[in-house]
């Protein structure tokens, strides 16, 4: 299939629309909201430019999942489930447009009204909305869900119910947020809330439920049967009430999904060669070249499709727990960021076709420079350069080996580091001065394979270095838990991130959320110049001061040494049975968690 490159460049012209922009203010209720300017689709936009309007609504698609489940309910921290339940099950009052940085049109509501100072915001409901058993959806149900969620729901959810200082019913379909905190985000997060039945709810442990207690939902699909750990069928609905509105026009468009469950990557990707998953996400660059030539693919049964986007690169690597020694000391931290040989670990596993992440935001005009900071970026960092780790304002940057496997130039300078910081070998062991040796443990899940060989290649380094390290492997329920207690040394991180950085940031690295269970922030991270950052990117009034805000914060957390970064994901690769379709423009997220399969569609003949 083709991809429409002129809308590749339409994105990047959307996205300096919005950075140039200031926010207009509503005077009264409009279609849609974005973070800057107005939003780039017209009140009587028809569909998604990023959709078919015209896909068929039918067939039946099996996708893989690794571990096992023992929940249903994915607003909650109790249990795992299926990571995709929450789009297929459930709506919110505005959706957003992955064509744009952040920009919100009306899906259960049909219009959204707020002042120019974003303290408040107002939704009007949709007529007719329903849940999937066709109960109506009414203000009452939004009510009870944002106070539901904040106070019993997953913690993701609590800080928003936090800044709200009263929600009420303002007409017969009409509900209204007013927030207690500066912070312009506020009205767009507060239409991307799941919302959940009052009937259902209301007098019960929402928090505790059983796994038989599925929340009741408004989206196109509804669980229809299931078996724990094993798999999950939704099916679409049929009296789906959205199926004709401007957002839905186009999406959701097959008639079933199963989610299969498999023990881990090689046997899931085993299940698709043979033609029992209908679509899979591959990462890793030298695999897609090498272990996609299977019969089914040389038969034209299965396509390779490579989808460009323009998103930051985010941050995916190796995180280490600041709240343990010896991760508290950056000393450290940095040593252990010199000893893991990239290049070598990147031509071995990728063949060298993937560029290494650099900082959490680049690939994208978010990025920090590395070159000393100056203009804006320095005036909001100087206030705190006294708790600022080296190289934030001066310029820091990753080290670079010379591919070779000894990396001698990186365990110099690594044992120079662990020196500084008052480690020195005895007996073939790194030791502190007390005679302690050490080590660390780095905790993964069983079915990651691509992380497994990176641990094991990394830890092969470090005992060159006289640490003892080791890699714990453990099911996913496990993994999730132990993360969601912040119960390890170091631990694989992924956080994928927007061309609209907010409110969720505080989650990801906030010193509010380093002691809360269940949070993003699983370095621990709590340098006060993160927070202030965050404070001045939700404080901007126009582009140019959000700019400097998120690049002063990507210096910080990347000088930070919280994560040994692996390589970046600038395209997308899925490989799919032949009856499997996607539009031919593509939106400038590319790839999502949610484009495939929202809005692909099944051709029968291919």
């Amino acid at each position: 299939m083709s991809w429409d490159f002129f809308q590749i460049g339409r994105g990047f012209a959307a996205v300096s629309s919005v950075i140039l922009l200031g926010f207009a203010a509503s005077a009264e209720p409009v279609h849609g909201i974005s973070m800057y300017g107005a939003p780039a689709l017209p009140e009587n936009f028809a569909h998604l430019p990023y959709a078919n309007p015209d896909a068929p609504v039918g067939g039946a698609i099996t996708l893989g999942n690794t571990g096992g489940f023992d929940s249903l309910n994915p607003f909650v921290r109790k249990g795992t489930a299926p990571w995709q339940l929450a789009s297929f099950t459930h709506e919110t009052l505005m959706g957003r447009s992955w064509d744009e940085p952040f920009s919100l049109y009306g899906l259960l509501a049909e219009s959204v009204e707020t002042d120019e100072s974003r303290q408040w915001v107002e939704f009007t409901l949709r007529e007719g909305t329903t849940f999937s058993d066709g109960s109506p959806l009414t203000v009452e149900d939004v009510i009870f869900s944002y106070e539901l969620l904040g106070e019993q729901g997953h913690p993701k959810y609590h800080n928003l119910l936090g800044q709200i200082e009263t929600i009420e019913q303002t007409g017969p379909r009409k509900v209204k947020f007013t927030f207690n905190t500066a912070n312009r985000e506020l009205p767009l997060l507060a239409g991307m809330r799941p919302i959940l039945s009052k009937a259902q709810w209301e007098g019960r442990d929402f928090a505790n439920a059983p796994l038989q207690d599925i929340p009741l939902g408004s989206g196109p699909y509804r669980v229809t049967g299931y078996e724990a750990g094993r798999f999950v069928t939704l099916e679409r609905n049929p009296a789906y009430w959205g199926a004709q509105i401007p957002f839905r026009k186009g999406t959701q468009n097959f008639a079933s999904i199963k989610l299969d469950f498999y023990a881990d990557a090689n046997v899931l990707f085993e299940a698709f060669k043979v033609g029992e998953i209908s679509a899979v996400r591959e990462f890793n660059a030298e695999s897609w070249q090498s272990q996609y030539n299977f019969p089914a693919i040389e038969r034209g049964d299965v396509i390779k499709s490579v989808i460009p986007h323009q998103r930051p690169s985010g941050m995916t690597g190796f995180v280490m727990n600041t709240r343990r020694a010896p991760f508290d000391d950056w000393r450290v931290r940095d040593a252990l960021i010199q000893a893991f040989n990239f290049e070598y670990i990147n031509d071995t596993l990728t063949g060298g076709a993937q560029p290494r992440i650099t900082s959490y935001f680049s690939n994208s005009v978010l990025g920090k420079a590395d070159s000393p900071a100056s203009g804006r970026v320095a005036e909001l960092l100087l206030p705190y350069q006294d708790t600022l780790p080296p190289g934030t304002i001066e310029g820091y940057s990753l080290p670079v080996s010379d591919g070779s496997a000894r990396n001698r130039a990186g365990i110099r300078a690594a044992t120079a580091q662990l020196e500084a910081a008052g480690y020195n070998v005895t007996d073939g062991l790194l030791r502190r001065s007390d005679g302690t040796p050490l080590g660390f443990t780095i905790l993964l899940a069983k079915g990651s394979r691509e992380n497994i060989a990176i641990a094991g290649m990394y830890v092969k380094a470090l005992e060159r270095l006289g640490i003892t390290a080791s890699v714990e492997t453990v099911d996913d329920a496990q993994f999730f838990s132990r993360t969601n207690e912040f119960d390890f040394d170091m631990t694989v991180f992924r956080r994928a991130l927007s061309l609209s950085p907010g409110t969720e940031q505080r989650f990801y690295w906030g010193a509010e959320a380093a002691d809360q269970p269940g949070s993003r922030n699983l370095m621990g991270a709590r340098n006060p110049a993160i927070g202030a950052m965050i404070d001045a990117m939700l404080e901007a009034r126009d582009s140019a001061d959000f700019v400097a805000a998120t690049r002063a914060l990507d210096r910080v957390l990347t000088a930070g040494r919280f994560v040994i970064p692996f390589w970046s994901y600038t395209e997308g690769r899925i490989a799919h049975v032949r009856q499997m379709k996607y539009p031919d423009t593509l939106p400038i997220y590319g790839d999502g968690s949610e484009w495939m399969p929202e809005v692909w569609w099944w051709d029968e003949n291919g």
